[in-house]
């Protein structure tokens, strides 16, 4: 069966693919900084518990503190990169949801139950004792699961070759196991998600708790190892990742396409450029060169997502309709949001100095 024809076809797009690409484009790495200090908080609290010193249960306390705040920043963070993947590849999105439909309906109780967790393990720290340490890591695993079943679903959502196994398991239990590429992208994501996670841990505990001189310094030490080690570790998977690309995707990172060789290029020598930082605990400076990093990465990562579908799909030639109306109310919206979150941030930061 040619997979082409299992396509549905893609809807009418409200405004030009531009603004949906550039939205995405621009808050799906927001999404991305929210997950990585949640998941690097999570560790790095649980990390805490393997250590005896006090200051190391000192910092398990405040990042427990911080932990529900992060998870809600992540699940809300995601929600506008997840609708403009909708918008430009919503029949594709919808198609491979279908296939893992139960694995996809189980994302809504792992979450709750991780917030729920989340919140437990914060309020109930000093009675819970080192069994705290289980709590959290439950908190973090689940969160893992979670990144788990996107990435089955992303990976499915680009190869429609592998939807034809629906008619031998129509039951909405597929995963794509079976892709090559799966396992590396995955531990792709969650290792740079965790080292950017410690690094976050350097700058909260810099920054917010550096009243508690101990503290702080340990959060700072732990923060840039794990944010060391773990990018180290990245560069490899991310090698093994650009290796497990079919021929033709992973060619336009090696010279077939100017711009994603840039792209290739431009990650390489910042993610030099931060294990150096790293090594050298400057955290100032690991922060300046992470950011424009993980946007790149994003980039890159749009770049096979378009690389897989060209037998397919060209977000380009779908037609669109222009409708001003619900842009112009999504930006509205979007700065009044802004205004707000920050507005709840910095209340949130006079209460605790009050209390």
């Amino acid at each position: 069966m040619n997979p082409a024809s299992l396509i549905p076809t893609a809807d009418t797009l409200a405004a030009h693919w531009g603004w949906f690409q550039f939205l995405l484009m621009l808050t799906f790495p927001l999404h991305l900084f929210a997950m990585n200090a949640m998941l690097g908080t999570a560790l790095t609290s649980f990390l805490c518990y393997l250590r005896p010193d006090r200051s190391c249960h000192d910092l398990s306390h405040e990042l427990a503190k911080a932990l529900p705040f992060l998870v809600a920043f992540t699940v809300n963070l995601g929600v506008a990169p997840l609708l403009f993947v909708n918008v430009l590849y919503g029949h594709l999105l919808y198609s491979s949801t279908v296939l893992m439909g139960l694995f996809w309906l189980a994302v809504i109780p792992i979450l709750i139950t991780a917030y729920y967790l989340a919140y437990f393990y914060d309020f109930r720290f000093k009675k819970l004792g080192n069994s705290g340490m289980y709590a959290v890591l439950v908190v973090l695993l689940l969160l893992m699961t979670v990144g788990f079943i996107f990435s089955n679903n992303m990976t499915m959502m680009i190869t429609p070759a592998s939807w034809v196994r629906w008619f031998s398991t129509p039951g909405g239990t597929l995963l794509n196991l079976a892709d090559p590429t799966l396992i590396a992208r995955y531990l792709h994501m969650m290792t740079g998600s965790l080292a950017v996670g410690g690094l976050f841990v350097a700058i909260y505990s810099s920054t917010v708790l550096k009243h508690n001189i101990a503290v702080a310094e340990t959060g700072r030490k732990m923060g840039m190892q794990l944010f060391t080690w773990l990018t180290a570790l990245q560069v490899l998977v991310g090698t093994w990742f650009l290796l497990t690309l079919p021929v033709e995707v992973m060619k336009r990172f090696m010279g077939n396409d100017k711009l994603d060789t840039g792209l290739l290029a431009a990650g390489i020598l910042l993610a030099v450029g931060t294990l150096i930082a790293g090594y050298q605990r400057k955290v100032v400076a690991a922060t300046w060169l992470t950011v424009p990093l993980v946007y790149v990465m994003s980039f890159m990562r749009d770049s096979v997502r378009n690389g897989y579908l060209t037998p397919y799909f060209d977000v380009t030639k779908v037609p669109s309709s222009v409708q001003w109306s619900p842009l112009i109310f999504f930006f509205v919206t979007l700065v009044l949001g802004i205004v707000v979150i920050v507005w709840m941030l910095s209340r949130l930061k006079y209460i605790k100095k009050a209390s």
